[in-house]
């Protein structure tokens, strides 16, 4: 037997270069890592405390599928609170992070044909979920010369009658880009008459600049809108895999009507940090988060300097998304002589797109020596 009994899919496989940067992240040494999206944070220890001692009280089961009632109440808590949006906990499904999430929702609605639009540069696991649950991924190709903003009225050039769905990132991954309200308002609008579903992915809405304001789409279409979230960002709980979906409750219901295939339920353990750490939020997310300003303020501030580099202004996210193409490189091309000459490690824009081609993701997810240390070297590089 060989490969050829694969799905024909996965005989060939595209290039991942997201993929594939992550992997050759995980085996170096002596590198300076700008590429995973990773804060290097330990998760906040009255976290890992609170989770371990219910371990130890002998919470080691399976939790209802949907996840703990008293996670999901909190997380309706925390966005009233927040945000004064209203929710039940029949809209709450508690995942094995916001990939997961995503997944089991696309899974639920759609049919081979449906289409998605998906503004680009973008999280590339959003392309290869639609086309796994046998839709259709529509790219709308984002604009460097407007810092990638996502625009309604480019979207809306891309509908068709087999649309069902949009997917956005704000603050986003790579461009660091943040919709303003009436950005929000303007998509919603559209989401709104034309009946179609929202997913906002929404991993980095604590992650906003001192000077912008995150504002949830859902405030202008809380009908049209499915909340893709989780807590691996902010309180640096990547390893822990816990996530969540927020939506209308029929959807939630067939999401987790998919979950019950996939994974069931998410680690107890992990639910139980989440649920203390959103009842904590405040307190333990604001050091983590000043800490990314200060590093994103710098790189800001220190990559315009080198004339083969500009920097799109960041307005959220961990990330700066860098304009390399005074180089004459390609980003792939680029990635890869930065690393061999000066031991750095970023991302290729054209990981998220053709669009991000002529700029490369840089994460702001190591301490401010280590990024002063790459400032330093990459100074000294000509091309």
């Amino acid at each position: 037997m060989d490969s050829s009994i694969l799905s024909k899919a996965y005989q060939k496989p595209a290039s991942n270069i997201l993929a594939d940067v992550c992997a050759l992240a995980a085996k170096m040494d002596d590198v300076i890592d700008l590429s995973v999206g990773d804060p290097n944070f330990t998760t906040p220890q009255p976290i890992i405390e609170a989770a371990f001692a219910k371990t130890k009280q002998g919470m080691t089961h399976y939790t209802a599928a949907e996840g703990l009632p008293e996670l999901r109440q909190a997380i309706c808590n925390f966005y009233q609170e927040k945000y004064q949006l209203n929710y039940d906990q029949s809209q709450v499904l508690v995942t094995v992070g916001a990939e997961h999430a995503l997944f089991v929702a696309l899974e639920a609605i759609l049919d081979p044909g449906d289409e998605v639009i998906i503004p680009e540069p973008c999280f590339s696991p959003y392309i290869d979920q639609v086309k796994i649950a046998n839709g259709t991924p529509v790219i709308v190709d984002g604009k460097p010369e407007d810092g990638f903003k996502i625009d309604a009225a480019e979207i809306a050039k891309k509908v068709t009658p087999k649309t069902k769905a949009i997917i956005i990132n704000t603050p986003n991954n790579p461009s660091g880009n943040v919709m303003t309200a009436e950005e929000a308002k303007a998509l919603a609008d559209l989401a709104i008459k034309d009946d179609l579903l929202i997913f906002s992915d929404e991993i980095y809405s604590d992650y906003v600049m001192a000077d912008k304001k995150f504002t949830p789409i859902a405030k202008f279409a809380p009908d049209n809108v499915v909340i893709v979230s989780g807590m691996s960002k902010s309180f640096a709980m990547t390893g822990w895999r816990i996530g969540y979906l927020i939506g209308p409750d029929w959807l939630i219901t067939a999401a987790n009507t998919v979950n019950d295939s996939v994974t069931f339920t998410a680690p107890t353990m992990s639910q139980e940090a989440a649920l203390y750490g959103l009842q904590h939020h405040d307190e333990l997310v604001a050091p983590i988060v000043g800490a990314f300003q200060k590093r994103l303020n710098y790189l800001q501030q220190e990559l315009p300097k080198i004339d083969w580099l500009d920097v799109s202004p960041v307005e959220g996210s961990i990330y700066v998304f860098a304009d390399i193409r005074a180089t004459g490189l390609g980003s792939v091309d680029f990635a890869d002589q930065l690393l061999k000459k000066a031991g750095i490690l970023v991302v290729p824009g054209l990981a998220f797109g053709k669009c991000g081609e002529g700029f490369v993701r840089i994460a702001a997810t190591q301490p401010l020596d280590k990024l002063q240390e790459a400032v330093e070297k990459m100074k000294k590089l000509t091309w």
